[in-house]
């Protein structure tokens, strides 16, 4: 299903959006970070967070609010994380949410709340009430709020698919401490289709789990990883479920999207060169699969060998064998961009400096069969720079 990477979240009928400064972010590509993405009517709304034990508290508040009910709409400030910050916190997000439901017009109870930046600080709540009501809310705001969601991202990432009469688009943020387990990265996704409440969040778990969690940068996991889809039924029809004529096209353009928008994060990995997309198959288990390409894609000597194209297949080899995966010696093969060079126990024939070329490219392939199987996962990464560690030795002080 093809994505147009220029589409964004009012892309769909009936959501506004925009942004302001409010002198929180210091670092980043330009001077936004506040932002407000809501919707026109009643939305059905479904969540995946951040399975880290010591989650911000934006998560405590968002997962609070939509135990009882949908959501409109969410707020989201850059540059400071709201995580480990205690009573004050939740206090400061509430808040946060409230002002921006005035800013909306909707119920507060229908304002999610989103923060992405450094950990253990507050937040400077007089700066963000006073930039609020310069957030002008127009259905051509969608580019401007993905800009002020960034923090040390070098670009926007958005996109949009259509599916029969019905558009989704999205935007998403996410540059460094990205290994995603639910699923700083956070990822929002609108459609104008109607969709019941259960279905979208059964499906939009399946597509975060094929997308979202299977990227990497560093192994990092943070505290505030969340993923929203709202689905306001601007477009018209009855509500899309489970056997409905398009249950198959919806479920596939939201993967479809999700998928792009990861992609979108692993190429823009904090001093990433190349984009390596991972490949299992022939695993005993979808588990197996899954398992090794999230290993694969955070091995920094392996990352390292792809920054400097260097054909090293011996640091694929070396994964997989501390994987724990279940393998036969003499079935594993390995493809470094589409070239195989390994199989059956041994190393094969290629040539070492063509390969090298191929791997100097903005996009690097690595392959594993494990030969014990049918099942098969995806995933994505980057290369490790010098870059990576200036941009982290740096990044609070």
């Amino acid at each position: 299903m093809q994505v147009d990477p220029d589409g964004h979240v009012t892309s769909p009928r009936g959501f506004l959006a925009g942004a302001a400064y409010a002198g929180v972010k210091t670092y980043g590509e330009g001077k936004l970070d506040l932002a407000i993405l809501v919707s026109e009517r009643a939305c059905s709304t479904a969540a995946v967070f951040t399975r880290s034990q010591l989650h911000a508290a934006a998560v405590d508040i968002d997962r609070a609010k939509l135990a009882i009910r949908s959501a409109r709409g969410v707020v989201v400030n850059a540059g400071v994380a709201n995580a480990s910050t205690g009573d004050r916190g939740v206090a400061d997000g509430y808040e946060l949410a409230r002002l921006a439901a005035r800013r909306a017009g909707v119920p507060e109870e229908e304002m999610l709340v989103c923060s992405t930046g450094v950990i253990g600080h507050f937040l400077p709540m007089q700066r963000l009430a006073a930039a609020m009501p310069a957030i002008d809310l127009t259905p051509a705001g969608g580019p401007e709020f993905a800009r002020a969601i960034l923090t040390t991202d070098t670009r926007p990432k958005t996109g949009s698919v259509r599916f029969g009469p019905y558009t989704i688009g999205g935007a998403c943020k996410g540059s460094g401490m990205i290994h995603p387990d639910m699923a700083t990265m956070l990822a929002f996704i609108t459609t104008d289709a109607p969709v019941e409440r259960g279905y979208l969040q059964t499906v939009f778990r399946r597509a975060v789990d094929d997308s979202f969690n299977l990227v990497s940068i560093d192994g990092d996991t943070s505290p505030s990883d969340t993923a929203i889809v709202f689905a306001n039924g601007a477009g018209g029809g009855e509500a899309i479920s489970a056997g409905h004529p398009l249950s198959a096209e919806f479920e596939g353009a939201l993967r479809a999207l999700c998928v792009h928008l990861a992609k979108e994060i692993a190429r823009d990995g904090e001093g990433a060169t190349k984009l390596i997309e991972f490949t299992v198959s022939g695993a005993a288990t979808r588990e197996d699969a899954r398992r090794l390409v999230r290993l694969l894609s955070t091995s920094y000597l392996l990352k390292s060998a792809v920054h400097g194209a260097d054909p090293n297949w011996g640091r694929v080899a070396a994964v997989i064998g501390r994987s724990g995966v279940a393998l036969r010696q003499d079935a594993v093969a390995i493809d470094l961009c589409g070239t195989r060079v390994y199989e059956r126990g041994r190393p094969t024939e290629f040539d070492p400096v063509g390969l090298s070329a191929a791997m100097r490219g903005p996009d690097v392939t690595v392959g594993v069969h494990l030969g014990v199987g049918t099942e098969t996962a995806t995933g994505w990464g980057c290369d490790l720079s010098a870059e990576y560690v200036s941009i982290n030795a740096d990044y609070h002080t």
